[in-house]
């Protein structure tokens, strides 16, 4: 689908990536990764047509539709959440107000036995059917599900684009791009600004129903979810295996492991050739054999090793006291803005070095409740205590966004480094990868990764013993994640970690707290143990309902002379959750069934429809938009039973 040849930029005749070739094929599901400042958001550009290369070529066929979300873009706010969502379908609205300029020039006239009467119906027909085909019926259904599956509830979507917040705003753009269904969806780290549930949604979108796809993600557990195939910017140039990031990982350090043993054992036959050469180089008795060997060097085709980058950060967060026993304490704590309620009756207590994580969709108090802790917010209700000794480093959802952008890397450290660390500045920004001349870089240059990590310095030099980081890793590169996730790991002091980064937090907190519907519940255990506890919540209360249904269609039997014993009960229970999981698994299987035979079925057709003769076909536009309405449907079916099957199996 798109071609990409010979491709090399340059800033500043520093080159970026070079000769970089590739091609992206249908329902290709690529992971574009490397390290921040690699260059994967320029590639996506220029993939999107945004930004010219400085060599090269990327080949697009004519009727090839791209859709891209990039990290950063302004938005408009002058229409509602469904207006907004809404032009995605602008070229439905045209052909209906199209097709309604043609009705009226139908009744307009009279001369119903002429030809151009004839063609004028010809042609409403032809417009009519095209569109049925573009499902101009239907799009509110698909628009209103995608809405939801990004997080906005039904009254959300009246309301003005204006009254939410940048991430929110940016979710509207990405259900835009997402309804547009583009031959090619490009998305730069899509999952900033989503909560858990959200990106699950968008998983499972991007994995069952999006046609190519690339990414740029730092969220691991997103990217095997949803890719198949990884491509890497490293060194100024790409690698490409089709699996997966996890094995990807694997199989790129064992092909350097193998490079370097046949490194290794070639340098080792060229050192005996050499020695060889050189010791009998003045006898005449051994001129041939040395001429051999010398002509066997210069045919040697050498060895190359994959070049490896070793730049990586060193980061360390020293406790700088001893707190007291329960550093934060919540007390019935409740927090209202006019007579919206965004929490209340928390109740709370972290204890000294804990690591816990708040998680819950966006919007339910997460934010609010770490600046009541900071004392940001001091209108809530209830009692909220700090404990002894308490000194807090505050890491804000947008705190790269608050730095200065007049100042230097260096200027900026130097404003806020105090004593004998001032002395040492250059060595501090060298270990956050800012050494050299990075250090006299200006703030607004900045990627957005390394503006993290530049802010992250900021709150190294704080004395602390209690850390609340909020999105700490939004725009970090998986292995300064990796470096920040070890830091915290080894921290003494107590941790909050507002993220919805599942992998991240797996392994780093024991402790979970749930924001939602205007409570806070705590969970113990770590962020997997609480994802699976709440799939199980949900598959009950999903399976009590089929109970409920099951039980009023059932006809009336005469009352037990005594309930049966308890494993009975639980017999049955059981019996009855594996009748629904087989069922739901017949389901699913039937579903995949007749996808794929939908699939050949509309492929069949569309390749008759791209000849003249069926070009003017009617009754095969007719059958194309009916079997599109029944995939559509059947996926929709799909995705229900394949959730429910997921939860119903991890209550077994």
């Amino acid at each position: 689908m798109i071609s990409v040849d010979a491709l090399s930029m340059e800033f500043n005749a520093t080159p970026l990536f070079q000769d970089v070739s590739f091609v992206i094929n249908r329902k290709d599901r690529i992971a574009l990764v490397g390290k921040n400042g690699a260059g994967k958001s320029t590639l996506l550009k220029i993939l999107a047509g945004e930004q010219h290369p400085t060599t090269g070529s990327v080949g697009l066929p004519r009727d090839c539709t791209v859709g891209y979300l990039p990290q950063v873009m302004r938005l408009a706010d002058t229409r509602t959440v469904r207006q907004e969502a809404e032009t995605a379908f602008a070229h439905i609205h045209e052909l209906k107000a199209h097709l309604a300029d043609l009705e009226q020039e139908m009744v307009r006239r009279t001369d119903y036995d002429t030809d151009s009467y004839r063609e004028l119906i010809d042609r409403f027909a032809r417009e009519n059917d095209r569109f049925t085909l573009m499902g101009g019926d239907n799009y509110q259904g698909e628009l209103e599900r995608t809405l939801q599956g990004l997080g906005f509830r039904r009254s959300d979507f009246d309301r003005p684009t204006s009254e939410f917040s940048g991430g929110w705003r940016m979710r509207v753009e990405l259900a835009k791009i997402l309804l547009m269904k583009p031959d090619v969806l490009l998305l730069d780290e899509p999952t900033n600004h989503l909560d858990i549930e959200s990106i699950q949604w968008l998983e499972q979108f991007l994995a069952t129903r999006a046609n190519a796809v690339v990414l740029v993600s730092h969220d691991r557990a997103f990217l095997n979810n949803v890719t198949t195939r990884t491509i890497e910017i490293s060194c100024g140039r790409i690698y490409d295996y089709r699996v997966k990031y996890d094995d990807f990982v694997r199989l790129r350090q064992e092909r350097r492991e193998q490079q370097l043993r046949a490194w290794e054992n070639q340098q080792r036959q060229i050192e005996d050739t050499e020695a060889f050469i050189e010791r009998f180089r003045y006898k005449a008795t051994k001129a041939v054999q040395v001429q051999s060997r010398i002509k066997q060097l210069e045919k040697l085709e050498r060895v190359e090793v994959d070049e490896e980058d070793t730049a990586a950060l060193r980061l360390k967060f020293t406790c700088s006291s001893r707190s007291g026993n329960y550093p934060v304490i919540c007390e019935d704590v409740g927090k209202r803005y006019g007579d919206h309620t965004v929490f209340d009756h928390v109740d709370l207590t972290i204890g000294r070095g804990e690591k816990v994580a708040f998680v819950g969709r966006n919007g339910e108090g997460k934010s609010t409740l770490v600046k009541c802790i900071m004392g940001q917010i001091s209108d809530y209700t209830g009692r909220l205590t700090l404990g002894h000794n308490v000194q807090t480093g505050y890491f804000a959802q947008n705190q790269a966004q608050l730095l200065d952008e007049r100042l230097t890397v260096f200027d900026t450290i130097d404003r806020v480094a105090t004593g004998d660390v001032r002395l040492r500045i250059r060595d501090i920004l060298g270990a956050f990868m800012f050494g050299g001349e990075a250090s006299d870089k200006p703030v607004r240059v900045l990627s957005g990764g390394e503006r993290t990590r530049l802010a992250m310095i900021q709150l190294l030099l704080q004395p602390v013993n209690f850390l609340i980081l909020d999105e700490p890793t939004n725009h970090l590169d998986m292995r300064s994640k990796d470096v920040l996730k070890e830091a915290i790991a080894s921290f003494e002091g107590t941790v909050i970690l507002v993220s919805h980064d599942r992998d991240f937090l797996d392994g780093l907190v024991t402790k979970v707290y749930e924001f939602g519907g205007g409570r806070v519940r705590e969970h113990i255990g770590g962020i997997y143990d609480f994802l699976r506890a709440k799939n199980a919540e949900d598959a009950q209360g999903s399976l009590d309902t089929l109970f409920r249904e099951d039980k009023a269609k059932a006809p009336a039997k005469p009352a037990a002379p005594e309930p049966p014993a308890k494993g009975v009960q639980d017999w049955q229970a059981q019996k009855e959750l594996n009748r629904k999981i087989k069922k739901l698994e017949k389901q699913v299987a039937d579903c995949e069934a007749s996808v794929e035979e939908t699939d050949a079925a509309i492929a069949l057709l569309e390749q008759q429809m791209s000849t003249p003769e069926g070009a003017a076909d009617a009754s095969l536009y007719e059958r194309h938009a009916r079997l599109k309405r029944q995939q559509d449907e059947t996926m929709e079916l799909w995705e229900r039973a394949s959730e429910e099957l997921d939860m119903l199996k991890n209550m077994k």
